[in-house]
């Protein structure tokens, strides 16, 4: 059968363990073209009104899907470790997919929570499995294969490869360079992975700053046995999953000698982002690292946001000569 994987949220995070475990299977998978003008121009008409564009943008890549697939695999991602959890938004999304996307095919949405164990994911991926008629010895295969190939991917993503990158090598259409760690500037682009790594939405941040002369490094290049020493630097955790990475690892690039500023990549109307940007921000101000907030939306245009970075790459190449 042919499934459809919508490129992006998870999907910067979690979309080998998927694909292994359905090509292991038997089934193609078919993931949703790169974010364009048309796909959120299709997911704004869809949504709702309040809702942020991480959320848009992925109903304009199901719409995208939409007659090229038998199922959609939209997993309902509730908690990856104890006592944090998603956005609500997250939680509802088979739901509001289904209910506003004409003819969208039937949804494969495994319910993700793990708050119990890692080990859970074994059931979920066993369910997953059934629900397609597969048997024990193909679920076995298929379930180890997919487990093989997740940890193979993050292993490249603390190594410092993008995952786009990850993924070509894992695909064995690209072979590993070492990444280049002299350039004069190293700066922590930080935010959750579906906004940082969309290239179209964030209208090429990373690019330019590559071009820029920037070593960039991000919260998937810290490994999570760093990221839990700073777990009790706050008086009390964050209730969001992502938000804890990204404080988590604020912490992490200010205790490094390296970092010499930090850009935070938001999504204008996101809740917990509100709370989690003027966290970060009095962090830096009191360890004396630059910072700068990139806020995101579908009228974000390229101009703007490259004259920002360009100003402040300038200023910490300055500060760093003085």
């Amino acid at each position: 059968m042919k499934i459809g994987y919508p490129a992006t949220l998870m999907y910067y995070s979690h979309f080998p363990l998927w694909k292994s475990f359905l090509n292991a299977l038997g089934h193609e998978v078919i993931i949703s073209p790169k974010t364009s003008k048309n796909i959120l121009e299709s997911g704004i008409k869809d949504t709702v009104t309040d809702a942020c564009i991480p959320i848009k943008i992925l109903h304009g890549h199901v719409s995208a899907l939409v007659g090229k697939v038998d199922f959609i695999l939209i997993p309902r991602m509730v908690s990856i470790v104890k006592y944090e959890t998603f956005c609500p938004k997250f939680l509802g999304l088979p739901e509001m997919v289904k209910y506003s996307i004409e003819n969208v095919p039937k949804i494969l949405s495994p319910k993700v929570e793990l708050k119990y164990g890692f080990w859970q994911i074994y059931k979920v991926l066993n369910s997953l499995g059934k629900q397609l008629g597969a048997t024990k010895k193909e679920l076995f295969t298929a379930i180890f294969t997919a487990m093989k190939t997740q940890s193979r991917y993050e292993k490249l993503l603390l190594s410092g490869f993008f995952p786009e990158e990850a993924m070509d090598i894992i695909e064995g259409s690209n072979i590993p360079k070492i990444k280049d760690i002299s350039k004069s500037i190293n700066l922590a682009v930080l935010g959750y992975p579906y906004q940082v790594y969309d290239s179209y939405i964030t209208v090429n941040m990373l690019e330019n700053l590559k071009k820029m002369g920037v070593n960039i490094f991000t919260c998937e290049m810290v490994p999570y046995s760093e990221q839990k020493k700073y777990r009790k630097v706050l008086p009390k955790e964050l209730f969001w999953y992502y938000s804890n990475i990204v404080m988590r690892c604020t912490y992490h690039y200010l205790k490094s000698k390296q970092t010499d500023g930090i850009v935070h990549v938001t999504a204008f109307a996101c809740g917990p982002d509100a709370m989690l940007d003027k966290l970060m921000e009095l962090e830096c101000k009191s360890h004396n690292i630059p910072y700068l907030n990139i806020t995101i939306d579908e009228h974000t245009g390229e101009a703007g946001i490259l004259t920002r970075l360009e100003a402040f790459a300038d200023m910490l190449k300055i500060r760093r000569d003085l």
